[in-house]
């Protein structure tokens, strides 16, 4: 059963740093790109940022290049976020996704919630 499981979110002021973990079962992880997307009130869902299968390359979106950093661990399933310097705009659901082109599949977790605000 294919599992991804998200943690880490909560309130935060402004400036503040929270890193959100993505635990993974179920799937071949070293088989899958794993990105975080997010969703604020009123707003389409948003990709942030994506790591590449084993090799690791990354990419972010503009908003928040600089600020947030995504990495695997390879060895525990498991792919984390850490955001810094965080600012209001950055509030929304982060959900993790698993995404395979060559298998033509993706999975998504249930999503974990980011309140920056003072």
């Amino acid at each position: 059963q294919v599992q991804l499981v998200e943690s880490g979110g909560g309130l935060v002021q402004p400036g503040g740093s929270l890193r959100l973990t993505c635990a993974t079962s179920g799937f071949t992880f070293s088989n899958y790109r794993m990105n975080w997307y997010r969703q604020a009130p009123g707003k389409e869902r948003e990709a942030v940022a994506g790591i590449a299968t084993v090799g690791g390359s990354t990419n972010y979106a503009d908003s928040v290049k600089g600020r947030f950093t995504i990495s695997r661990d390879s060895g525990k399933n498991t792919v984390y976020l850490q955001m810094n310097s965080l600012k209001p705009e950055d509030t929304a659901v982060y959900y993790c996704n698993a995404r395979s082109d060559l298998l033509q599949r993706s999975y998504w977790g249930q999503g974990t919630q980011v309140t920056v605000s003072s």
